[in-house]
């Protein structure tokens, strides 16, 4: 269980979901390092869990200045960095009629801008050979009702885990990207009351052609392979973690 022993790693959005999924994995398998997120409450309960080796930064991923302090007390506390999981993301749910430009520019800054900053203000605290995981979507493959807006950002994420590897390939850092499915998050509570979120989710583990919905844990194995030298010879690759959801489901 050493795959990431003295790896330095920071996750943005670690403090629940896919993101905490992510950082007990890595913990796991040996890492140190920081779980970003805006909820206090939240990022005290996680990190009280993931142990000694991790710390909690309060910050908004939307916040260039965020991003650059994150970093800077990341290498400060732990040195340079090896990993980073651009994790931190939302979708404001609606269609082109009637998504207006606000709406347009929250979902833009957090699913996109957010995590092309994210890799910016972390290479100069980076170790050259390191691992990028950003984090799409499968509604970036298949056109969900009201969900045009977040998909078409989680597409442009998905590309640019092959254009961060071009670019930094002096530097051997390699991007890929994990596509999940749907996923057993707290997610499911911005969408309904919580009386019907296990029934939704049965409703959709129906859907799934492998019959169950995902865990936070099926994202954390997978991100844990990308950041391990197992993976050096994949970069600006999309590993599809969804269920069968993008080519199998009807």
């Amino acid at each position: 269980m050493n795959k990431l022993k003295n790896k330095v790693v920071v996750i943005t959005g670690g403090n629940s979901g896919i993101g905490f999924g992510i950082a007990e994995a890595f913990k796991n398998e040996g890492a140190a390092g920081v779980i970003v997120g805006r909820n206090q409450k939240t990022l005290d309960s996680s990190v009280a869990q993931l142990g000694d080796d991790f710390i909690a930064i309060n910050a908004d991923v939307t916040n260039v200045a965020d991003l650059e302090k994150i970093f800077a007390v990341t290498s400060e506390k732990f040195g340079k960095i090896d990993v980073i999981v651009a994790n931190a993301g939302g979708g404001i749910v609606g269609t082109v009629e009637n998504i207006g430009e606000t709406d347009y520019d929250k979902t833009m800054d957090l699913n996109l801008k957010s995590v092309y900053f994210t890799v910016h203000k972390a290479l100069p605290y980076m170790n050259d050979g390191g691992s990028i995981i950003l984090i799409g979507s499968n509604a970036a493959h298949r056109a969900y009702p009201s969900f045009t807006l977040y998909g078409a950002a989680k597409a442009a994420v998905i590309y640019l885990a092959k254009g961060f590897s071009s670019d930094l390939l002096g530097r051997r850092i390699r991007a890929n990207v994990i596509t999940p499915g749907t996923t057993d998050t707290p997610a499911f509570e911005k969408f309904v009351p919580a009386e019907q979120i296990e029934g939704l989710k049965t409703h959709f583990a129906g859907e799934m052609p492998i019959g169950r919905i995902g865990q936070p844990s099926d994202i954390g194995k997978t991100a844990v392979f990308l950041a391990s030298d197992d993976s050096s010879f994949m970069l600006g690759a999309e590993l599809l973690v969804d269920g069968g959801m993008t080519y199998l489901a009807k």
